[in-house]
């Protein structure tokens, strides 16, 4: 049994828990001359060579080359701004959107007491209740409608933790009033179910996302983020999935 479940056992089965270098052309003219005799008639004066102009098509053929050079030098930089974003956006967790990302500055690096380090949204409030074996910890919004909960299970499998926690006939989560299944997913080293149901205390329909996982070290956690159903789903998914993605054991090797 995991700790959530031995602790949901005895609280309910709520989720709780400048310019170019070149010119097209330059002239230039020097002048000189001597004063004739009278009687000599001057000569016919020497007529000023006249510029030659590069033709139409010599002038089309350079603002073709300058125009190429500069899409090179603008796609050079659009190439740098779409490394940019692909590359400095946000980790993206399984069963996420690869379109969604999230704000770093939304989230702090909690070197929680339980034993690991994780990320959390700025300005939730940690809880800490002692479960069977281990604690489990929640964080929670200001307006105390989405709740974060990490806690380490004891299974020998994510699949087999989550199952038990859903379907065991005295506290499974799946005996909830208005439960129902929206969402099944499993990897290699985790499972994850996202549900609804009807949630007491006036809190209304509730939806949860239940991640269990294989952490670095070998230990299996679970992370549940949970908040009212109307809410944007994003917003459900987001917090789970940015702790997911930099949870960390203390002492293991994270890189």
């Amino acid at each position: 049994m995991s700790d959530w479940d031995r602790f949901a056992a005895g609280h309910g089965p709520s989720e709780e828990r400048g310019q170019a270098p070149w010119s097209v052309w330059s002239t230039a003219e020097t002048q000189t001359s001597l004063t004739a005799p009278a009687w000599v008639s001057p000569p016919a004066p020497t007529p000023v060579p006249t510029p030659v102009l590069a033709p139409a098509s010599g002038r089309r053929a350079w603002r073709l080359v300058l125009a190429v050079a500069l899409a090179v030098v603008l796609g050079a930089g659009a190439g740098g701004g779409v490394w940019y974003v692909t590359h400095g956006r946000a980790k993206v967790g399984a069963g996420e959107s690869a379109g969604v990302t999230r704000s770093a500055s939304a989230y702090r690096t909690a070197e929680d007491p339980a034993g690991y380090t994780v990320d959390v949204p700025r300005g939730w409030t940690r809880t800490q209740r002692q479960g069977a074996k281990a604690p489990v910890v929640t964080y929670g919004s200001p307006d105390g409608t989405r709740r974060l909960q990490i806690f380490r299970v004891s299974e020998d499998s994510p699949a087999e933790s989550l199952n038990l926690a859903e379907n065991d006939p005295g506290y499974g989560f799946a005996r909830q009033p208005g439960y129902r299944v929206i969402d099944r997913a499993t990897g290699p080293s985790w499972a994850e179910l996202t549900y609804r149901y009807d949630g007491g205390r006036g809190e209304g329909a509730r939806r949860v996302i239940d991640r269990r996982f294989e952490a670095a070290g070998g230990s299996l956690y679970a992370v549940r983020s949970s908040g009212p159903e109307s809410l944007d789903p994003a917003l459900v998914r987001g917090p789970l999935t940015a702790a997911v993605d930099s949870f960390c054991p203390a002492g293991a090797n994270c890189r």
